[in-house]
């Protein structure tokens, strides 16, 4: 596919996931030759996540409310990330793109129409790929007429696939720690089971280092720990759990962390995919809705993971859809079923190669000819 030029755009509502899967999308363009801006509302995660920045990207600041700059013109593939809207005004090429003004600032005459992705969240649901590629004509506002295109990550074939850098490729399936000690990461919010798991692993047999990632869940363990404390002084007598609080890490050092552990416990959507690559045993916290909706997003999920009853009950417990005890950790068991995915996942086109694939079919049949 020829080099083009990209705009993706990201409103951070999870500073974490949002800002994460759309620069993991934007450096991954790059790495395919293409050059891309990425407008974003707040970009201070990138000082940790991205910190050498990459070749062929360029971060952009962004206002959701305020209109584009009129000097800037629109790049051939225009991306908004989990539903955020641009300036209509500024994406209309009939007026913008090709005015006497852009074309003196930007060197360009665009006979084109940009193409227009609303790339969407993840899930296992079935309307995933129903609704994977649709159109979706722009009726009002300055850019009617215009056609918008919704892509839809997924796990299935019918689906726009996921973001999968060559390391996730070249992981080995198969049990990690040969030695008597187990290395769990944990990454969340608040989940009500915390408590549950902190004297699971305190009162376990098995010698455990729990790696705590930043932010929401640091400190919810921080507040987990004093309770303990407070409720009885020897509640880690043995000291076979070790708590080690991480610090924000690049996102390469974050996917070899998943990697090198037994057990991970991601959280939102991008961890959860680098949970799936590492090939480990996880459990996944999903984001929480108030109209309950992420409890079918959670259950399609496990559907399509085949997972084992324990492994279901474990999630449901975790994300407060049950009021039952926490299960036991089982590693081994729940390995070998995220292996199993892993598998079907590496058989399907990554995300990067489908969306290049489908923006290149678009432009080629003229469908978003000016």
């Amino acid at each position: 596919m020829q080099a083009l030029r990209w705009d993706v755009f990201c409103r951070v509502i999870d500073n974490f996931g949002d800002i994460g899967v759309c620069w993991r999308l934007a450096a991954a363009l790059a790495g395919r030759g293409q050059t891309v801006r990425l407008w974003v509302d707040d970009a201070s995660a990138l000082e940790w996540m991205a910190p050498n920045g990459g070749a062929g990207v360029q971060v952009m600041p962004w206002q959701p409310e305020q209109p584009m700059p009129q000097d800037t013109a629109p790049g051939d593939v225009v991306i908004e990330a989990f539903g955020c809207s641009i300036d209509q005004a500024w994406i209309d090429m009939k007026n913008i793109a090709n005015s006497a003004d852009s074309i003196r600032a930007t060197g360009l005459y665009l006979t084109q129409k940009p193409i227009w992705i609303n790339l969407e969240y993840l899930s296992a649901e079935s309307y995933v790929a129903r609704s994977h590629g649709l159109r979706s004509p722009v009726l009002e506002g300055p850019a009617r007429g215009m056609e918008k295109w919704f892509f839809y990550p997924g796990f299935t074939a019918g689906a726009g696939g996921l973001i999968r850098e060559a390391e996730a490729e070249a992981v080995s399936d198969g049990p990690f720690n040969a030695s008597a000690q187990r290395r769990i990461s944990l990454f969340c919010y608040e989940p009500p089971a915390l408590v549950e798991l902190v004297q699971q692993l305190a009162c376990s047999d098995q010698p455990t280092e729990l790696l705590v990632m930043p932010g929401r869940g640091q400190r919810a363990i921080d507040a987990v720990i004093e309770r303990e404390k407070s409720r009885s002084p020897l509640w880690n007598e043995r000291g076979l759990l070790s708590i080690q609080e991480q610090s924000y890490m690049p996102q390469p050092q974050y996917d070899a962390l998943l990697r090198g552990c037994d057990v991970n416990f991601v959280r939102g959507e991008d961890s959860l995919v680098r949970a799936l690559w590492a090939g480990r045993a996880f459990v996944w916290h999903i984001y929480p809705q108030t109209d309950g909706a992420h409890a079918a997003k959670l259950d399609a999920f496990l559907d399509w993971m085949q997972a084992t009853p324990d492994w279901r009950e474990f999630h449901h417990v975790w994300n407060g859809l049950s009021p039952a005890k926490l299960p036991r950790i089982n590693a081994s068991g729940w390995a070998a079923c995220a292996q199993a995915a892993r598998e079907q996942l590496l058989l399907q086109p990554d995300l990067l190669t489908q969306l290049l694939d489908f923006v290149e079919e678009k432009r080629n049949t003229g469908m978003a000819s000016a």
